[in-house]
């Protein structure tokens, strides 16, 4: 892949020797971007949290706070970022884009880029997020840092985009000194949204895109809504996460059925995960969804430091492991030594005979 923008550290030499040929010039590019995602309509909270940030990025540029939404039927998201601090909002409705699949949404991201040319453009660090960034970077030969915690900007006009690297032991911070627009995907639940003004007042900018629906690989041909999924994980308040300790794929139905009794989400390790026991998306951590329940449940997970950081900012933490020196009991504020595997339903019984009034106290 060709990319014009060097990524460096900011205080240090250059990793590249040469410095490439500027395809994407500087000139020309105003404003801050972010990109709003939904499903099916329903906001992600890291849009309005990347808007919260984008707010302060933009007045710091002297710019205007844009945001971006693609979607079918998703006006009133339109409405929503501007009450969320938006002064313009770039709205692209069709029915290609009812569900998200990388190619229309990239081909309407680029179409709005190529004519408006925003100086920045943020992205939650999500499945979506993640995969549709690196297609528009890609595409505009432009830089792209992946799950930031912090950015700012610097001398310049240069937006410092700082990450955790090397196993989270240094913090890193990137600039993308020439392709602009410069990107950055931020981590859920690491910026903080504004409060929701339903007074503010702001332009929708709608821009129509010809999409040639042969051209696009992928069909949705139906969507299937995962009981006791993760859909937008970082929003729940109860999370019930397994780990290696619980065993094998069948016995995360022990975890389901926990989480059922207290409408809690599912949540995993990065090893129950690699294992092929739960799929990605519900994956926390590191690598995965950073989250901040009122109640997260810990079965059968060590406690790997790649871990913590995703779940660590929870407001209560119950963990479970056979392991009484495992890392998780550290930041725990109730732990239980024993197997998941027989604590699990024991718990479920137990919360079950409480919630049906089974106990007196």
């Amino acid at each position: 892949m060709s990319v014009a923008c060097a990524q460096r550290h900011v205080t240090d030499e250059p990793y590249l020797k040469e410095k490439r040929p500027e395809t994407a010039p500087r000139q020309g590019y105003e404003g801050v971007w972010v990109f709003v995602e939904h499903l099916r309509g329903e906001a992600g909270p890291v849009s309005w949290e990347l808007l919260g940030e984008g707010r302060q990025l933009a007045d710091d540029l002297g710019v205007e706070l844009g945001a971006v939404v693609l979607g079918h039927g998703v006006r009133h998201l339109a409405r929503d970022a501007i009450a969320q601090g938006a002064d313009v909002v770039f709205l692209v409705e069709a029915p290609e884009l009812a569900e998200y699949r990388t190619e229309p949404y990239t081909e309407a991201l680029l179409h709005l880029v190529r004519k408006y040319r925003p100086e920045v453009i943020l992205y939650g660090a999500t499945t979506y997020g993640r995969d549709l960034s690196s297609a528009v970077a890609t595409e505009l030969e432009t830089g792209l840092t992946a799950d930031c915690t912090e950015l700012s900007i610097g001398e310049g006009r240069l937006l410092h985009q700082t990450r955790p690297a090397f196993g989270g032991n240094i913090m890193a911070t990137i600039v993308c000194r020439e392709g602009r627009p410069q990107m950055a995907t931020v981590r859920p639940r690491v910026m903080k949204a504004l409060e929701r003004d339903e007074t503010r007042r702001g332009r929708i900018v709608e821009e129509r895109v010809d999409f040639k629906e042969e051209s696009f690989p992928t069909r949705v041909l139906e969507f299937i809504r995962e009981q006791g999924g993760a859909t937008y994980l970082d929003r729940a308040e109860v999370i019930v996460a397994g780990g290696r300790g619980m065993g094998s794929k069948e016995n995360f139905s022990l975890l389901r059925e926990l989480a059922d009794v207290l409408g809690a989400s599912i949540g995993a390790s990065r090893g129950a995960v690699e294992a092929g026991w739960i799929s990605a998306e519900h994956q926390v951590g590191q690598t995965g969804i950073t989250v901040r329940p009122k109640v997260y449940i810990a079965c059968g997970i060590s406690g790997a430091v790649q871990h913590l950081v995703g779940m660590e900012g929870s407001d209560v933490i119950v963990a479970i492991n056979n392991d009484p020196d495992a890392p998780i009991f550290r930041v725990a504020t109730y732990g239980i030594v024993g197997d998941a595997v027989q604590v699990v339903p024991a718990l479920t019984q137990r919360f079950r005979e409480r919630l049906r009034g089974g106990e007196a106290s």
